[in-house]
């Protein structure tokens, strides 16, 4: 939480092998002695890496990351970037010279993009098998999912006194909730598109009243469109923040780690999410197209979806696991409420119409 809470684990980076720029070259009879067993015959070779690149909200535990490199004998190099839509951009504008070897935290709403400019080539995880067949989305064999949440509006319950909370994605336009919502801005963050895509599936784009009419009630209501998720919940939402907006656009996993984190326990999450409206996000991976370290970008996928990764990606991203192997902490089930009916839109359909969505979006809300 793709976003989530972003409580980012320390990673450390492995620094590349250096080497002397004077010019001169040695030879190992120049300085090794043959009679000596103690002298090595040739260098000791560079410790192999995989580069990621993340979104901001990447968060696994050290010692998940440990256990690969000892597996594997393959160190993880992390290129974290902003939310999904920046690193999306990102890894398009350096396709023809790749930064990483896997990409990871683009979700659906933004996997035709990812497909449609190259960016990765085709494997199979060898998990597959144990992966939920529904989030396997991408026909191609590019993109493998890792995870999933549910995009949908919290609230700070304490901040509803006499007015009772809001219930739909249409009561953010009433009066009486007039300057409490803050949402992500589409254009840059995955929720925020996830978001809008809600209201375009919901209101749809015919009729007496579309997602235009919803979101022209939205500003007249004085929303907060913030760049990203971090800047709406941590800087804007009233329940994690200093902000004055009760209502926003997070996850349904969000609940809980308002509870896990607490400085005092809680019998109850101080958050309530909204389930009408909901849309279903899922995070994937991929190996990336140009890869100078391929069959090591293999490997990290596999161990991304085997049991050990998958049973950490709760209480550190605060998403469901796409293993269903996977078991889920006690204390995430618990404070954690799944929509019945989440939002979901044809990858076709958002492929033909998110820049025209996009364009029309920003016409609405300047």
């Amino acid at each position: 939480m793709k976003h989530r809470i972003a409580t980012l684990t320390a990673i450390t980076l492995i620094a590349a092998a250096c080497s002397t720029g004077t010019g001169a070259t040695t030879t190992v009879s120049d300085t090794m002695d043959p009679n000596d067993s103690s002298t090595t015959t040739a260098p000791i070779p560079s410790p192999q890496k995989v580069v990621v690149m993340t979104h901001d909200s990447f968060a696994i535990s050290d010692a998940t990351l440990a256990a690969f490199t000892e597996q594997t004998g393959i160190k993880v190099e992390l290129l974290p970037s902003a939310d999904a839509g920046t690193m999306v951009s990102q890894a398009v504008l350096t396709k023809d010279n790749p930064l990483a070897d896997v990409i990871y935290g683009f979700d659906n709403t933004f996997l035709s993009r990812v497909l449609e400019e190259d960016l990765l080539v085709a494997y199979t995880s060898a998990n597959v098998e144990a992966l939920d067949p529904s989030l396997l989305l991408d026909t191609t064999g590019r993109a493998t999912p890792v995870d999933f949440s549910d995009v949908c509006l919290n609230i700070d319950k304490s901040a509803f006194g006499s007015t009772p909370p809001p219930t739909t994605l249409l009561d953010l336009t009433k009066p009486a909730y007039r300057s409490m919502t803050v949402v992500e801005n589409p254009t840059t963050s995955s929720p925020g598109l996830a978001f809008l895509l809600a209201t375009i599936e919901t209101f749809g784009e015919t009729g007496n009243y579309t997602w235009k009419d919803y979101w022209a009630g939205l500003v007249d209501n004085d929303v907060s469109i913030a760049a990203g998720w971090s800047e709406a919940y941590w800087g804007e939402f009233s329940a994690a923040s200093e902000g004055t907006r009760p209502i926003v656009v997070s996850y349904a996993s969000s609940p809980p780690a308002e509870v896990i984190f607490a400085s005092e326990p809680l019998d109850e999450a101080p958050t309530a999410v909204i389930t009408d409206g909901c849309f279903r996000q899922v995070e994937f991976v991929g190996v990336v197209n140009g890869a100078a370290r391929p069959t090591a970008a293999e490997a990290f996928i596999d161990f991304m979806t085997g049991v050990l990764f998958q049973e950490d990606i709760p209480l550190n991203m605060f998403v469901f696991p796409a293993n269903m192997e996977a078991t889920l902490p006690p204390e995430f089930v618990k404070f954690t409420t799944l929509p019945a009916n989440p939002v979901m839109m044809d990858q076709d359909r958002i492929a033909q119409n998110r820049e025209r969505w996009l364009d029309e979006w920003l016409e609405l809300v300047r």
